[in-house]
């Protein structure tokens, strides 16, 4: 380095990757900048320039580079840097004093200066938030700080459906992702082949998929509402539910055939059933969710909300630092927030693997003409929507219900699936009669508001009332 490259280095003022001290009175927060460069994207440290870029230098004695070092060796973990040493000219007897971090040499663990981590945001050196510290502990060494890798004392072995994981192993032999060995393999087997166990205790990976009902893990929770319009102000329906992942992922695919309208048409000897959001679509997204949200905090959870003109599927957590919400539907490999849990699912088929199943969404929304799916986060959650087609009731704003009561507009929004008259009563909170039926169905149903599935038969014990598809 000379005194030339270092008034080429200062050119464009202190920002991101320069720092400049007046002398080495100001060591202390100086090496809080040198922390802060190496949990940020590096730079060059100087001592003996005044912030106005005025390089007067300083004298350094045998104390001072003692002084420095003494203070670097509070920087955890440990890192050598080079100290250099550029005389300034017409000024004997006084030095310039650089120090440079290249931090992509140092990788992704936090560092702490007196044990406290620091970061740079954009010329301001400040403290590092303790969720950001966690979260780079996390990735410096996931399979120490990860919470799907840590073992706690009261999760054991009889905590665990063995049905469920024996089912989900069986799925995984037949569709040729695990050996047909492993149905005959002891459970213990099976979940050590899963990375699930380490030193005979059971990780929380294990619990996230395999965990019964009757252990209390609060961040194992799905959230459900069927809202009213497009916003959250009013809901017709609202759940909550428990559970290990294939029962959340269940318990969220049987909400949204519930909420959503549904076609049917047969294929071979069976009816096949089709939601108007292709159903392999919202599955991968639920899954996706479950399985990428963030787990380590007991206020954890995965929320499905349906409005009369999306769906959407949400989680805690965050998209990879190496995705977007924009580049994230474009090729990418995949990363797993959980990769112990994303593996096991993979193995049991459960789970795509390398990067397609946004892609997958995307091409099934657009076999049906809808919109493709798009993402969003806000460092909190990260969700997906879909959007629904445009047959459904917005009953605040759809001019065709202008002249309805309050309560057949609501039977109308509620009738997005088919719906007896008994459910349609008591959703608005009337008794079942026969002049309520009159009143709020027969009315809606002459007046071309309804359709009834078994038109020919009106009486039948069966029938069901449906929107109008014109609607």
């Amino acid at each position: 380095m000379t005194i030339e490259g270092i008034k080429a280095l200062i050119k464009r003022d202190e920002n991101r990757t320069l720092e400049l001290k007046k002398t080495t009175s100001e060591l202390v927060k100086g090496m809080q900048t040198l922390c802060a460069f190496l949990n940020t994207d590096g730079g060059w440290l100087f001592f003996g320039i005044t912030p106005k870029l005025e390089i007067f230098g300083q004298k350094v004695s045998e104390n001072t580079l003692r002084e420095i070092a003494h203070e670097m060796t509070k920087i955890e973990p440990a890192v050598k840097l080079p100290l250099e040493i550029v005389d300034v000219p017409d000024r004997e007897g006084f030095s310039v004093i650089g120090i440079c971090c290249d931090a992509a040499k140092f990788g992704d663990a936090p560092y702490t200066y007196d044990g406290r981590a620091f970061y740079k945001v954009e010329s301001t050196t400040v403290q590092m938030p303790r969720s950001m510290f966690e979260e780079r502990l996390k990735r410096s060494n996931p399979n120490r700080f990860a919470w799907e890798s840590q073992t706690p004392d009261n999760l054991n072995f009889e905590d665990l459906d063995e049905k469920r994981i024996r089912g989900s192993v069986m799925y995984g032999v037949e569709k040729g992702r695990m050996s047909a060995s492993s149905a005959t393999e002891s459970t213990w087997t099976l979940l050590d082949k899963f990375s699930m166990v380490e030193n005979g205790k059971i990780k929380n990976a294990a619990a996230a998929l395999f965990i019964k009902p009757t252990k209390a893990y609060p961040q194992f929770l799905l959230r459900l509402a069927r809202f009213k319009g497009t916003k959250k102000d009013v809901f017709y329906d609202n759940a909550r539910v428990k559970g290990n992942f294939f029962e959340l992922l269940d318990a969220g695919i049987s909400f949204l055939f519930k909420h959503l309208s549904q076609s049917g048409e047969v294929v071979g000897l069976r009816r096949q059933e089709q939601l108007e959001i292709p159903v392999e679509a919202l599955r991968e997204a639920l899954t996706n969710a479950l399985c990428h949200r963030l787990m380590d905090s007991p206020s954890s959870s995965v929320g499905i909300s349906i409005y009369d003109d999306r769906v959407e599927i949400e989680n805690t957590g965050h998209l990879p630092n190496e995705l977007t919400p924009e580049t994230i539907k474009l090729p990418h490999r995949s990363y797993p927030q959980n990769p112990i849990i994303a593996d096991a699912l993979f193995k049991t088929a459960f789970l795509e693997s390398w990067g397609t199943g946004v892609s997958r969404m995307i091409e099934a929304c657009k076999n049906v003409g809808l919109p493709e799916p798009e993402y969003g986060m806000d460092g909190t959650f990260v969700w997906i929507t879909f959007k629904r087609p445009n047959k459904h009731v917005d009953s605040d704003t759809n001019s065709d219900t202008k002249g309805l009561s309050d309560k057949q507009k609501e039977i109308i929004a509620y009738c997005v699936i088919a719906r007896t008259g008994r459910e349609i009563l008591s959703h608005i909170g009337m008794a079942y009669h026969h002049t309520n039926i009159s009143k709020y169905i027969t009315h809606l149903v002459n007046e071309g508001y309804l359709d009834r599935t078994i038109p020919d038969k009106p009486r039948s014990p069966k029938q069901k009332y449906v929107i109008r598809h014109k609607l």
